[in-house]
């Protein structure tokens, strides 16, 4: 379980450090290209990359808090470290998105006003497509790694590399436009940086709403919990299930329940029975998956008097 701990904490590093050195790479590039090519939309999308330069950063942290083993402190694992960088994260791109959308509609304004504004340069247009390229395939390596080791702040740090590629896209079809078809057409810039600014925004949500429920302690889905009693009700020992709690660790599941097994069974039966649940549990949900059963015999009023008259007789 180390080991696979260990590759994972190994995996969830080099896919970020490689998406961070990608971000640094292009900030510059862009920023040189938007200056040269005296395109605002492209100075602009820089410092988006920036911006996805400090959420690599901020990943690369957490990850390895969250990866921390269980102590004193954090009897539950450290695993929510995860879950409030994506939310960093989250919040950081919907800023990213507002941002594009301001500078778009300010600019759309000015144009309205009969400002002309500025043609930019064929040297922001290959940067535009550029961007394009590699983030759309950083965007696809790193969600496939945060997918295959079930890492939210992966997922989330993904998506981010996506919105800078859609900011790219919305860059591109502005310059293309304002360089093919001429000055009355430069508006496109600032009206394609916003549309896209909406896609940014309604992904940073997407994004936040979970984090923030697995903050304040949501139960996991009805359809999982319905999984959970279903998987636990398959031991034959098990009469009934009741009080289960569940909530989301990270990555990692919680799984708490009280369990009815017939109550002359021995001890070391009893034990036995609630093992093989745990084995079927982590099966479905992992083997880092929290588990608590507590037991109760069938009978468990009649249980509880036996148990106070004998302590009474004592």
């Amino acid at each position: 379980m180390e080991e696979t701990a260990e590759r994972r904490k190994k995996a969830l590093y080099r896919v970020t450090w490689y998406g961070s050195l990608l971000n640094m790479l292009l900030f510059a590039f862009k920023l040189i290209a938007g200056i040269l090519g005296r395109s605002s939309a492209m100075i602009a999308d820089a410092v988006h990359s920036l911006s996805d330069f400090v959420t690599d950063i901020i990943v690369i942290v957490f990850v390895k808090i969250s990866s921390k083993p269980a102590d004193k402190l954090y009897e539950y694992g450290h695993g929510k470290y995860e879950t409030l960088a994506t939310l960093i994260i989250s919040f950081m791109l919907l800023l990213a998105g507002l941002g594009i959308a301001a500078d778009g509609i300010g600019k759309i304004i000015r144009w309205l006003k009969g400002e002309e504004l500025e043609r930019p340069g064929y040297i922001a247009l290959i940067a535009a497509v550029v961007s394009i390229v590699l983030k759309e395939g950083m965007y696809r390596y790193t969600y496939k790694v945060g997918k295959f080791y079930n890492s939210p702040v992966v997922i989330a740090n993904a998506w981010h590399h996506r919105s800078d590629a859609w900011s790219s896209l919305g860059t591109l079809l502005g310059i293309g436009g304002a360089i093919l078809l001429g000055a009355h057409w430069r508006v496109l810039d600032p009206l394609a940086a916003v549309i896209v600014s909406f896609f940014i925004i309604y992904v940073s949500v997407e994004m936040i709403r979970p984090a923030t429920a697995e903050l304040l302690e949501r139960s996991l889905p009805l359809e999982v919990q319905a999984e959970i009693n279903k998987t636990v009700m398959q031991n034959p020992a098990v009469y009934s299930i009741h009080n289960l709690r569940t909530r989301r660790i990270g990555n990692r599941v919680a799984i708490e329940f009280h369990i009815r097994m017939e109550g002359s069974q021995s001890l070391t039966e009893a034990h036995y029975h609630t093992m093989e649940i745990e084995r079927e549990l982590k099966k479905k949900f992992g083997d880092e998956t929290h588990i608590a059963i507590h037991m109760e015999p069938l009978l468990n009023e009649y249980s509880h008097e036996k148990i106070s008259s004998e302590k009474q007789k004592g």
